[in-house]
């Protein structure tokens, strides 16, 4: 196991340089020996969260695992461009859910583009290509007339067109990253132009389109983490939803009204501040989280249950170091995490105002 590079992941109140190589090496030692990253040894991979701890581990300039994460990914793509909802520690051969869900499936563009960045590697980005394709092609044929993206394929094969404003607006974001990865390999893609653009409209201004889901503090800030609302729109909309989700000195709420904070949900959080150039508070969001920290393996609790002081579950993920890791990383200026999740070079789509 290599030695992380720590040197952007120093963060005062959040990680040392020493914390911070621990938590690398925890996700490192979740990772089996063919790139599969399960949320924890013994539980299940979702595609979703798997990319997510990849991501982080090319932050901390880890990118042979990284790549390894993005190898199982190719290696294991379901013939339609899909991916399952979970497969048993990782193993690609015994499914757990065959459901097939679109945030899940579009989110390998995030972390491909973000590889591309970390390392430059073009030849990874030309193998990944028809990975990458595959999965936007199914993703898309979700797409409903107003824009919104249906949530999934159940296991039964019946497509499910109800759309979740914080998928959608995930799907928004690897969308925007897809057409990254096209435009930098010269393959122009114009009906993805359109599909974006329309996914934005719809996110901006119909909500309606979407299942009511707003006790959620993913849906909250994600049409922010994912890019559909930028500037004046964006900040309001973090401040309308403040007091409701964020618990002081303790992290942020997963549901409202439950005493439950969550780390993966305060660290996502964090991030979409920093795009909004809120980096004081992202700081604190992200100070407030460290009684989720396990100094002996450097992973992060889940949950914590304030009322009753309880740690819940019991269980420390992969993806909740990993969405750490990431905040950490564009608080400091890692410039492929900075560039990913602030949007430098991700085209917009078409205007998104253009219609109703």
């Amino acid at each position: 196991m290599t030695t992380p590079r720590t040197d952007h992941l120093v963060l005062t109140g959040v990680l040392t340089a020493e914390e911070a190589a621990a938590t690398v090496r925890g996700i490192l030692a979740v990772q089996r020996t063919d790139g599969a990253i399960p949320w924890f040894r013994g539980h299940h991979l979702d595609p979703w969260d798997h990319t997510e701890a990849a991501m982080a581990l090319d932050a901390a300039g880890e990118h042979a695992a990284a790549e390894r994460a993005y190898r199982w990914l190719a290696d294991h793509q379901n013939e339609d461009g899909s991916w399952y909802a979970a497969y048993a520690d990782g193993a690609h051969d015994d499914v757990t859910d065959r459901a097939r869900e679109s945030n899940f499936t579009a989110y390998i563009a995030v972390g491909v583009w973000h590889h591309y960045l970390s390392t430059g590697d073009d030849t990874f980005l030309d193998r990944m290509w028809p990975t990458v394709y595959a999965a936007v092609e199914w993703v898309l044929r979700l797409q409903q007339p107003g824009g919104q993206i249906g949530w999934r394929v159940d296991a039964e094969g019946e497509t499910v067109t109800d759309a979740l404003l914080t998928g959608s607006s995930s799907v928004h974001h690897a969308l925007r990253c897809a057409l990254a990865i096209a435009e930098q390999r010269e393959e122009a893609q114009p009906d993805w132009e359109l599909a974006v653009g329309a996914l934005r409209h719809a996110i901006r201004r119909h909500p309606e389109r979407f299942l009511d889901k707003n006790h959620y503090s993913m849906d909250w800030y994600y049409p922010v983490l994912g890019g559909a609302l930028t500037g004046v729109e964006a900040k309001e909309r973090i401040e309308d939803g403040w007091d409701r989700f964020v618990v002081p000195e303790l992290g942020v709420r997963c549901v409202v009204p439950n005493p439950w904070v969550t780390g993966g949900e305060s660290c996502e959080l964090a991030l979409a501040l920093w795009v909004v150039g809120e980096s004081d508070r992202a700081l604190t969001i992200l100070q407030s989280i460290q009684h989720l920290r396990d100094p002996e393996s450097g992973l992060y609790w889940t949950g914590y249950v304030f009322d009753d002081d309880a740690v819940w579950p019991r269980e420390l993920t992969s993806w909740t170091a990993g969405s750490l890791v990431l905040a950490v990383a564009a608080l400091g200026g890692h410039d492929a995490t900075g560039a990913v999740f602030g949007g430098e070079r991700l085209p917009l789509g078409l205007d998104p105002d253009c219609c109703d």
